[in-house]
């Protein structure tokens, strides 16, 4: 920066009065003023070298009612809109008219347990499924644990994006992630603990959906489980019987053999009926007995043997460490057994709970005619299972061939 120097003389006036001269160059034009006292003089030189700085800085001195802090916010935000089309005013002007701070600070855990709360009311209402409340308060209550911000005004989609791509989750994941939170924000908004949803601008992973077999047991793997299960813990027998050869759900936790009763089970009729409180969907079904479950239940009755016996989780823990038993293994064997042997989608679907789609893109064609044969032949070896074994049950009802 140029140094400007003003200069301070003493000077008399032709009327013989002795006055202080100050005297230089400002932004081109000369300078000279006199003043009564050295003190008025030097407080010229002092505003006049403030001056010429601000002329080389582009620095203005103004009046202002303006405190230091707000001239220098002031400041910066001239600087951010520098090469926008549009002036302050118009951007004040426009968040005046459009922004409303939330009506509370709500703090991101209370509002978690409100919204849990809220789900739960819902469930109680038989609105949503026990499974997916589980699943929902689970994540959840993570959250707040994984967001670092105190109030849910503070989320903002950067955030969002981190949380969803939180451990390095699959796309599948994220999206499910995405979906609990999708809720939950409109819920934050509905009570307008935020005033837009960050949500808005993140989109959901698009995931290509192909056909894939469902993971099943062999019939040869599925004859050493019943076997093993009768020889060893036959007071499970009629849980692992349901499981694979109905095609309960079988989840210790959520499952529909968890509220399944024994007057569910007619054997006399030859029918199994899952009604809207049992089934996972919250819609009643009516699952077939095939003659080899109805052996099973007809040796292992009941009234003797529960369908949840004590220390199952110890007993189903044994039976997974000697056969791999993945979550819902029995299950897809028994559909995928039960499509090969009556070639019926549309029967499976309402056997098993399912959509006809679902039951193409992940059962058909998994399983030979032959093997479902063997499979639904898998009998217990009990005495009282042979000698009281029933005439079998015709297929369910006519059978539609799918045409590979």
């Amino acid at each position: 920066m140029k140094h400007v120097k003003f200069v301070i003389k003493e000077f008399t006036n032709p009327s013989g009065e002795v006055v202080f001269r100050v005297s230089g160059w400002l932004d081109g034009k000369r300078v000279r003023k006199n003043l009564p006292s050295r003190e008025e003089a030097k407080a010229e030189v002092d505003v006049l070298e403030i001056e010429a700085v601000q002329a080389e800085t582009g620095i203005r001195r103004t009046v202002t009612r303006l405190t230091e802090d707000e001239l220098h916010e002031a400041e910066a935000v001239v600087r951010r809109l520098a090469g926008k089309p549009r002036s302050l005013s118009f951007y004040v002007d426009f968040a005046l008219a459009n922004y409303r701070e939330p009506v509370c600070q709500k703090p991101l855990a209370e509002a978690a347990t409100e919204y849990v709360a809220a789900k739960k009311h819902e469930f109680e209402q038989d609105l949503i499924s026990d499974s997916y409340f589980v699943r929902l308060e689970r994540e959840i209550e993570r959250v707040p644990k994984r967001i670092p911000v105190a109030t849910v005004a503070e989320l903002t989609s950067a955030r969002l994006v981190a949380y969803f791509e939180f451990g390095g989750g699959s796309r599948k994941t994220y999206n499910n992630r995405r979906g609990t939170m999708s809720g939950f924000l409109k819920f934050a908004l509905q009570r307008e603990w935020i005033t837009e949803n960050p949500l808005a601008k993140i989109p959901a992973h698009r995931i290509r959906r192909r056909r894939s077999g469902a993971q099943t047991l062999t019939v040869e793997t599925a004859k050493k489980l019943m076997e093993f299960i009768e020889t060893n813990h036959p007071t499970a027998v009629p849980f692992f019987a349901l499981c694979l050869f109905a095609g309960i759900r079988p989840c210790l936790r959520t499952g529909e053999i968890l509220r399944l009763k024994p007057e569910h089970v007619k054997i006399k009729e030859g029918v199994i009926r899952i009604d809207g409180e049992v089934s996972k969907v919250r819609e009643p079904r009516t699952i077939k007995i095939q003659p080899n479950l109805a052996a099973w239940l007809r040796a292992y009755p009941l009234e003797k043997f529960p369908i949840i016996p004590a220390n199952l989780q110890h007993l189903r823990e044994k039976a997974v460490e000697k056969f791999d038993l993945t979550h819902d293994v029995m299950r897809h064997t028994f559909i995928s057994m039960f499509v090969a042997k009556f070639r019926s989608l549309g029967e499976a679907a309402l056997q098993a709970g399912n959509s006809e789609s679902i039951i193409r893109k992940h059962y058909l064609d998994l399983k030979s005619e032959t093997e479902a044969e063997q499979f639904f032949g898998i009998l217990p070896k009990r005495a009282e299972a042979i000698a009281t074994e029933a005439t079998p049950f015709p297929p369910p009802g006519p059978t539609l061939r799918v045409a590979v």
